[in-house]
């Protein structure tokens, strides 16, 4: 029985793999400093949450097969000098993803924005088609109890992230995995932290697309500008397939596709959406299935967490939450929203949350992000601030950013909380947009207020 030990397991995706490894029969043990739900639910629940938080080098031993080292890991980590010491090999999860999947197809969706949502869709149709496959992706989708999956399936599909690998690595993830069909969705600058140079942002999805081998595919959307550059110029010799949004109509607030053989009605929206799922089409024909049966499953996709997932809606509102943080996912959700539902009210909430959104020097990226909502909000947490060791915004700073003159700020979330109850949501929808939870806002007086605006029997 092989045994793996993972530093830093508490993490989204490493608990995640954790949990698959322990599936396919390894012996599977972990630490970390802080394990949040519902990573701690479910380690516990599968026997291998940590006795205690911390670092224990006495879990180091001669018999591990590998190391697992998390992002969240310092490079001073006691249980890796500890493993290096004693010589065990040490992979992060890209790599260990690869040298898991060596013998299989590699499909790798890559982009800015986009890549989790594509990713999805691909997944629910494989699933539904009855195809076998592994898979990495980074959120919880409804129907697949993991985010990872490896098995002796012949495929494998992986959402290829371009943020650096591991402690060790200051490399972009995506670039371990060796692709032979790539999906490139948009490039738009992200990770400031990490790539304070967008040229060099830029270059490190040339250099992937340059990687493309000669019998694999490269798959980009033509209708970002960048990314069809970068596509054109890469000398890459397999095949290119460039990409726009999938032909499509809204009636009654309802998108469906326009197909050869009709309308196909879609449960997801907006002009970013169908670019996603013209993307996903082009992966599951690469992969062997029919435009028909792609039809076919994706009428029943309802989205991945938080990517315009409604919370709850009445007859002429609803309460969306969205992932969206970077100024291109912000503007491609607002504008979604808005062209889908024109004749509604938009309040619009952006939590500030990343290092790149807190930062002064990068806030002109936000410019006319939130044009099309009829309210705009923004909320940040002096703490979060605080922690990343960077300067407060002000209300003006941020209404110069973003330009909008009549942007709403908060920084506290029980203000911020009065203020969305305060709202008449009639004929309104609620945009909530954040990677972090508004300082743990309470969503659950939102939902209620918005269930009493439905019709009563």
């Amino acid at each position: 029985m092989k045994q793996y030990h993972f530093i830093a397991i508490g993490g989204a995706v490493m608990h995640n793999l954790a949990l698959a490894l322990l599936e396919k029969g390894y012996q599977v043990t972990g630490s970390d400093d802080e394990i949040y739900e519902p990573s701690k639910t479910r380690l516990q629940n599968a026997g291998i949450l940590p006795d205690s938080q911390g670092w224990f080098p006495e879990k180091i031993h001669t018999q591990l097969d590998g190391i697992l080292l998390g992002m969240h890991a310092r490079i001073d980590n006691p249980e890796l000098i500890r493993a290096q010491e004693l010589g065990i090999p040490v992979y992060s999860f890209p790599e260990f993803i690869f040298n898991q999947s060596q013998n299989k197809k590699r499909v790798v969706i890559a982009g800015s924005h986009g890549k989790t949502s594509i990713t999805s869709m691909i997944l629910h149709v494989l699933k539904d088609q009855g195809m076998d496959f592994d898979y990495l992706v980074g959120a919880q989708i409804e129907g697949f109890d993991l985010m990872v999956r490896l098995s002796d399936a012949p495929i494998i599909v992986i959402e290829g992230d371009e943020y650096l690998t591991s402690p060790l690595d200051r490399t972009p993830k995506f670039f371990h995995y060796q692709h032979d069909i790539l999906l490139v969705s948009g490039i738009a600058w992200d990770h400031f932290n990490v790539f304070p140079d967008f040229e060099d942002y830029k270059n490190q999805f040339a250099m992937l697309m340059n990687r493309t081998p000669t019998t694999g595919s490269l798959i980009y959307c033509s209708a970002d500008p960048l990314v069809k550059e970068a596509a054109e110029k890469s000398p890459c010799l397999g095949e290119k397939i460039g990409y726009q949004a999938h032909p499509s109509q809204i009636t009654d607030g309802k998108t469906s596709l326009i197909t050869p053989k009709g309308e196909v009605e879609i449960g997801i929206f907006g002009e970013h959406n169908l670019q996603n799922l013209q993307g996903a089409l082009h992966i599951c024909e690469a992969l062997g299935l029919s435009r028909e049966k792609f039809y076919a499953s994706i009428q029943n996709f309802k989205g991945a967490a938080k990517r315009q997932e409604i919370l709850v809606q009445h007859d002429s509102g609803v309460l969306f939450r969205d992932f969206a943080h970077a100024p291109s996912k912000l503007k491609a959700t607002v504008n979604a929203v808005k062209n889908q539902f024109p004749k509604r009210r938009l309040l619009a909430v952006q939590e500030l949350h990343t290092y790149s959104s807190l930062n002064k020097a990068f806030l002109p990226n936000y410019a006319h992000s939130m044009e099309l909502a009829d309210t705009a909000v923004i909320y940040l947490n002096p703490h979060a601030v605080a922690l990343k060791k960077l300067e407060l915004m002000s209300e003006e700073m941020l209404r110069e950013g973003f330009q909008r003159k009549d942007l709403i700020l908060f920084t506290d979330s029980t203000t911020l909380s009065e203020f969305l109850l305060s709202e008449d949501y009639v004929d309104t929808n609620l945009l909530l947009m954040s990677s972090g939870n508004y300082d743990n806002l309470d969503l659950e007086p939102l939902k209620h207020k918005f269930l009493s605006y439905a019709t009563q029997p």
